[in-house]
């Protein structure tokens, strides 16, 4: 099971921060999520919300306006590859597409702007891999329709029936589902296997979540403790 950094290694320093996605390659985990939303001048940045601490709105700010410690995706990307990698280190970029919020993008221009960086990264390139997902399921077709070699994944809250997920998630083109840690069950990983798709869970904290995550065949775990959870899978798996 992988490991994936939540925000980057968002215990041990400040979320969404070029330090917590160092740390979080320091600390061993196979991977980050990331959250992108764009600025006035259409500059993907990382950050959870859609205002600044202060109050202001990001889509109403120039990049340059926005606080040092916000990083562009781009910056994070770098920082997530490594052309000396032995394995494969993945980064999870969920684009935020929310219809209250003062950015919410129902052109999916956000979608197309991603899509872009990706496919200039390079998908599977310096040692690195890619998988872009959002609760905006129009925002994860988008990406689709310019390129369906880019892996996308449903993100959700509740699951009231494994199958009908599964089903509108398969029927989409989607690769992999994110539940949240409280609506995933055993019904739904073997559900989701056997239709071909990844099941990987956000957030993960507990010890004995992750354990029980592992034992039930979760692909990955979204955690804000990248190093606990390595620990937990070392005296977990064979």
């Amino acid at each position: 099971m992988k490991v994936i950094a939540h925000r980057g290694a968002s215990a041990a320093e400040r979320e969404n921060t070029l330090e917590a996605f160092r740390a979080a390659v320091r600390l061993n985990a196979d991977g980050v999520e990331l959250d992108v939303r764009r600025t006035a001048n259409e500059v993907l940045v990382v950050h959870h919300d859609a205002h600044l601490p202060d109050g202001r709105a990001i889509i109403d700010l120039q990049d340059d306006e926005l606080p040092d410690w916000v990083p562009t995706l781009a910056e994070v990307m770098d920082v997530c590859r490594d052309p000396a990698a032995d394995r494969e280190f993945v980064v999870n970029i969920e684009i935020k597409s929310a219809p209250g919020d003062p950015d919410y993008d129902a052109e999916h221009q956000v979608s197309a702007a991603v899509a872009g960086l990706v496919l200039g990264w390079g998908i599977g390139d310096h040692g690195g891999g890619v998988i872009v997902s959002s609760f905006d399921m129009e925002a994860l077709n988008r990406i689709r329709a310019i390129d369906p070699g880019i892996p996308t994944a449903y993100l959700t809250f509740e699951v009231l029936a494994p199958e009908l997920l599964v089903s509108r998630v398969v029927a989409a083109g989607h690769t992999a589902i994110h539940p949240y840690v409280a609506s995933t069950s055993q019904a739904l990983v073997d559900t989701a296997h056997a239709a071909g798709l990844e099941v990987n869970v956000w957030t993960v904290n507990d010890p004995d979540q992750i354990a029980q995550l592992a034992s039930v065949g979760a692909d990955a775990v979204i955690t804000d403790v990248p190093d606990v959870a390595r620990e937990v899978l070392r005296a977990n798996l064979p």
